[in-house]
């Protein structure tokens, strides 16, 4: 296989019984028209034989446009072949070149250049950018037999043109003093020619095929007449819809405002049909539809607008949303107009024009006040976007007296308040009406309904006011003021339905508070509102029920209070009695309440907040005192001697000073520096206290050492009583095993202590005040036992007092070292003093007694530890 003049391709080899080859060859060819030439070989059998046999050869002529699937083509075979008939299928494909836009064989004839009627093969050539040309080519050539450069031609579709014989549909290529006219075998043909002719020349004019359109004979039979003649097509059109006697008639006898006002009214009402929103502008077609028939027939700018503006106004006025900026741009046109100030300086009115101009300025003057007035109805969220700031500015322009002359911004303030006022109003009225509020009258509802459908209305007043700030405030910017007067008014009006419920509450109770809470976290958040005059307002009706609430309440406390402390049974709860917890619980509740209220008044809040300081620095100290006196009654009841164990109640008493003390610090102490004062004179009675307490806790246990030791008194030296003990034991002692006496009462003593050490220090929950108490204890024992031993200066200790009071003094000293006692306290003078006496003692027990102190010695061991143990 070959393409003419190139390069050729041989196949390989294929079996008689399955001629199938499959092989792909590419060639390129500068020709729009090359021949492609196949022949077939089969391999010569005879010995000489130099050559392959052809057996058959056939030449093909392929365009771009040509059948690319695969084909049989007959092959011509030599006469005295026996396949007379031998035909091989071939597909072939031509790419045609970028440059190519379109190719075929098309009739021609021009003035210049294919002067004859005759059949070429023709290529739409790109030649640049912008540069397009006809070509006709020859098989197998490479360059053009003549060319036609498109620039400034225009294509059409045009009738058959008569004396030309060939070529079915027709069509022109026109150019000033020249004609081209192409003719195609086939209709689609045409149709691919033009359009991409259309594209190449880059005329205005867009050809349409008649083609297209198919016209019944004239008989009202249905066989569709192709190819009719353009001029014939149009002409049937126009009969068929009735129109010829509208062309055929004279302008000038028609009322083309009229007609104009009638055409202009029916395409709006076409265009507001949309199934989109057009908000009352006219598509470009419909625009220019009216401009031509405006232009034709001499239809007056002034009258045009002011038609539109009348039809746009109607349907306005029956609620359609129409673009403020399209009423805006007719008015200004009409204005010009009227007041004769047209940019142009050209502008003409007529009377009625301007009657018509004065009754339409009225007519949207009222619309665009009930906009404003129903500003969240007609532009609900701001929606369109720009719309109600349009509107705005539209109302200044309806109010210029002239176009020049601006309108004195006070006369503009005036009437927006007066919209913004009646707004207020209907904006209230369509919330009462959702809210239901007025269902309710006429029937018995009870006061806790009311108020709960209140508390329900002030949520969606609050809405209400939080949408107009995000959603029109910005339309609104250059009358702010306005609208802080619009919201104060429409608060205004819901005051009135809000006194009225709360007047029907029953007196001294406080459910009405979150409806305040409420409102007043609104108000305070918005800088405008904050202490106008419904903020005010609404702090006048609440401020005697917050000071009537906080006089109840403290009444309710000290009751609580007198009634809880005759009542306790001093049972741990939490951090301390019963009582203490659901005070201290009560006050912070009341703090917390008046606290969260955020009382906008700052003079009337912090007056509340001092009052409450102080009202909660007399009920801690009461409770203080009560305390104190329960404890000091507890401690006479119990026993004195080392039976003795510190009572749970004794340790809640204990624990509740530690709570107030903590509590005070939150509840009586104010935030500014100088009024402290209730904090430091509740922290100097607690702490009073807390010494009176460790003082009276301390005595006791003195009390109890005291008794131990009077029973050591009997021992001592010169007495009746020691004089026969001593007989007796000694007597006895012969006979049998004495007992010991005195270890019972120094053991019971340790045990005491000890245990009493435990209790406190697991039960009370302040470590500072279980160390003062030890220290006080330690040092009180002490001396209490130094004196004792001072009293007895003279006198030797009988050996039973010595070895119990070593027992007693060793223990102590052990035992509130293990407690934290520090070694300054531990070693204090008055212990070495003791500790000395009873050294010196010992001594002379050793010598007299010999072994009667049984081991018990003044120095550091723990024998007798490990003994008792």
């Amino acid at each position: 296989m070959e393409v003419e003049g190139g390069e050729k391709l041989q196949t390989d080899q294929a079996e008689a019984s399955k001629p199938t080859w499959g092989t792909q060859g590419d060639f390129t060819s500068t020709h729009p028209l090359p021949a492609v030439k196949v022949k077939l070989f089969t391999e010569s059998t005879g010995v000489l034989a130099l050559e392959d046999k052809e057996l058959g050869r056939v030449v093909l002529h392929p365009t771009p446009n040509s059948p690319k699937s695969a084909d049989l083509h007959k092959m011509i075979v030599s006469k005295n072949s026996t396949d007379q008939d031998l035909k091989i299928k071939l597909a072939v494909r031509m790419d045609k070149p970028q440059n190519m836009k379109h190719c075929g064989y098309l009739w021609t004839i021009g003035k210049n250049v294919w002067k004859r009627w005759k059949k070429r093969f023709f290529v739409l050539v790109q030649v640049s950018q912008y540069t397009f040309a006809m070509c006709s080519y020859r098989e197998k050539k490479a360059e053009p037999q003549e060319l036609l450069q498109l620039d400034g031609y225009t294509v059409d579709y045009t009738d058959p043109q008569p004396g030309l014989e060939g070529g079915r549909a027709f069509f022109n290529a026109v150019k000033e003093g020249d004609t081209v006219i192409f003719a195609s075998d086939d209709e689609q043909d045409r149709i691919l020619w033009v359009q991409a002719m259309y594209r190449a020349t880059g005329q205005s004019h867009k050809p349409i095929p008649p083609t297209q359109v198919q016209k019944l004979n004239a008989k009202g039979g249905s066989v569709p007449q192709l190819d009719a003649p353009i001029s014939q097509f149009y002409a049937d059109r126009a009969q068929k819809h009735g129109m010829d006697e509208f062309i055929s008639a004279n302008p000038c006898m028609f009322d083309h405002a009229t007609l104009f006002e009638t055409l202009q009214r029916l395409t709006l009402d076409h265009r507001l049909n949309d199934s989109y929103s057009c908000l009352g502008w006219f598509s470009p077609g419909q625009v220019f539809v009216l401009d031509e028939y405006c232009a034709r027939y001499g239809t007056r700018g002034c009258h045009r607008h002011l038609c539109y503006l009348n039809n746009l106004l109607e349907r306005a006025e029956n609620g359609a949303m129409i673009d403020p900026t399209l009423l805006h741009y007719s008015f200004a046109f009409c204005a010009s107009h009227v007041h004769g100030n047209r940019p142009d300086g050209i502008g003409t009115v007529t009377v009625e024009e301007k009657e018509r101009f004065e009754e339409i300025k009225a007519r949207l003057r009222s619309l665009l006040e009930n906009q404003i007035t129903h500003f969240r109805y007609c532009f609900p969220f701001g929606r369109p976007e720009g719309a109600l700031k349009a509107t705005l500015s539209l109302l200044e322009r309806v109010l210029m007296k002239d176009i020049v002359t601006p309108v004195p911004q006070e006369e503009v303030k005036v009437v927006i308040r007066k919209c913004l006022e009646k707004a207020a109003l209907v904006n209230y009225t369509r919330l009462s009406e959702y809210a239901k509020i007025e269902e309710n009258v006429g029937q018995l509802v009870t006061p806790a309904k009311k108020l709960e459908d209140t508390i329900r209305l002030a949520e969606l007043v609050i809405e209400v006011l939080q949408q107009n700030e995000e959603h029109h405030a910005e339309a609104f910017a250059w009358w702010s003021d306005l609208m802080v007067e619009h919201a104060e008014t429409f608060l205004s009006l819901f005051a009135v339905d809000m006194d009225s419920v709360l007047e029907t509450q029953a007196p001294d109770t406080w459910d009405s508070f979150p409806l305040f809470q409420l409102l007043n976290d609104f108000l305070r958040s918005d800088y405008n509102l904050l202490n106008g005059k419904f903020h005010k307002h609404l702090q006048d009706v609440f401020a005697p029920l917050v000071v009537r609430y906080v006089d109840l309440m403290e009444s309710s406390i000290a009751q609580s209070i007198h009634r809880g402390f005759d009542r306790e049974s001093w049972e741990p709860v939490n951090n301390g009695s019963g009582t203490s917890e659901d005070l201290f619980w009560k006050l912070d509740a009341l703090q917390t309440f008046i606290r969260d209220l955020h009382w906008p008044e700052e003079e009337f809040a912090k007056h509340l907040e001092q009052r409450l300081k102080l009202m909660s620095s007399d009920m801690i100290e009461s409770c203080v005192k009560r305390t104190r006196i329960a404890f000091e009654a507890k401690l006479q009841k119990t026993s004195r001697s080392t039976d003795f164990r510190v009572p749970q109640s004794i340790c809640t008493m204990f624990n509740v000073m530690v709570d107030a003390k903590a509590q005070s610090t939150k509840l009586c102490s104010m935030e500014v520096g100088q009024e402290r004062q209730y904090h430091s004179k509740i922290d100097e009675l607690i702490e009073e206290t807390v010494k009176e307490i460790i003082t009276l806790l301390v005595a006791k246990f003195v009390t109890i050492l005291e008794g131990v030791l009077s029973k050591l008194s009997r021992y001592d030296e010169g007495t009746l009583f020691s004089s026969f003990l001593s007989f007796t034991v000694k007597a006895a002692s012969k006979y049998v095993d004495v007992p010991k006496p005195g270890m019972d009462l120094a053991d019971a003593y340790v045990t005491f202590v000890r245990q009493s050490q435990d209790i406190l220090r697991d039960k009370v929950n302040e470590e500072m005040y279980i160390e003062r108490l030890f220290d006080q204890w330690y040092t009180s024992s002490m001396n209490f036992v130094c004196t004792w031993l001072t009293d007895r200066m003279d006198l030797q200790l009988h050996i039973y007092q010595l070895k119990i009071l070593i027992r007693l003094v060793k223990k102590a000293y052990r035992d509130f070292r293990l407690q934290g006692v520090l070694d300054s306290t531990l070693n204090s003078k008055t212990y070495e003093t003791v500790r000395n006496r009873l050294t010196v003692e010992e001594a002379t027990a050793s010598v007299s007694e010999g072994g009667g102190l049984q081991g018990i010695t003044m120095k550091d061991s723990d024998e007798e530890d490990e003994e008792e143990d």
